[in-house]
């Protein structure tokens, strides 16, 4: 989608400036992100760049939801950031020749910043919705909100742009639906695993007292050993 917009504002080697420039741009944006996970003590796996956007892959994501929140709105931010200094930058060097790039490049981040504020899964504006109602519904239900939100979003786009054959758009919504629905999917696994266990990831030893309890669905739970009292024949006390 990016380059489909950077194509339409400028042509030949703007173009390709601009789309080099654009993807610093988001490389900055992840960067916000990965700097504020750090802040609370979460590492970054890695930043992808993709011709649709990019993200940053942390080794785990905060459950608490003033973390969650400070670390979705890290990368907009950032955007919001460039757009100022590319407004004082437009003013200093106002007929340089550069007004064109520095206009598209900050209309380009003001889109940024917006499209991803959206408070649908999988923007930034998800987790921060999901983060907001976290405290009121539970993660799980916030997930659940959030998703909805991003996967209903996604299926009213998807058929506008079908039916306006605009085939790259139609792709993006297709992967915001499925990305809202795997992140809703992720959450769920793991609000599972911290009542239980699930099937195949391997069973612990039980503590003094407890016993692992297959609740159904591949789920184990930890619960107390029933003891029963009998008399020395082996007859239930009554």
């Amino acid at each position: 989608m990016l380059l489909v917009f950077i194509g339409a504002m400028q042509g030949g080697l703007e173009s390709v400036l601009l789309a080099s420039a654009t993807f610093g741009c988001v490389l900055l944006h992840e960067l916000g992100h990965a700097l504020m996970a750090r802040r609370f003590g979460i590492e970054t796996e890695d930043i992808t760049l993709y011709p649709i956007g990019g993200i940053a892959r942390l080794k785990r994501m905060p459950r608490a939801p003033g973390a969650e929140l400070l670390i979705a709105m890290a990368g907009p931010m950032v955007n919001v950031l460039i757009v100022g200094i590319l407004v004082a930058a437009l003013g200093v060097l106002d007929g340089s020749g550069l007004d064109l790039f520095l206009g598209s490049l900050m209309q380009i981040n003001i889109i940024l910043a917006a499209f991803n504020l959206i408070p649908a899964f999988p923007m930034d504006g998800g987790r921060v919705l999901r983060a907001l109602l976290s405290g009121w519904l539970g993660r799980a239900r916030a997930t659940m909100v959030a998703a909805g939100l991003g996967r209903g979003l996604a299926v009213l786009f998807g058929l506008y742009c079908l039916f306006n054959a605009m085939w790259i758009q139609a792709f993006l919504a297709a992967f915001i639906y499925f990305a809202a629905g795997a992140e809703l999917a992720r959450v769920l696994a793991e609000e599972r695993r911290r009542d239980g266990i699930l099937y195949g990831e391997g069973i612990w030893t039980a503590p003094p007292g407890y016993q692992w309890v297959n609740r159904g669905k591949g789920v184990w739970q930890l619960a107390p050993i029933p003891i029963h009292v009998t008399r020395r024949d082996g007859s239930p006390w009554a």
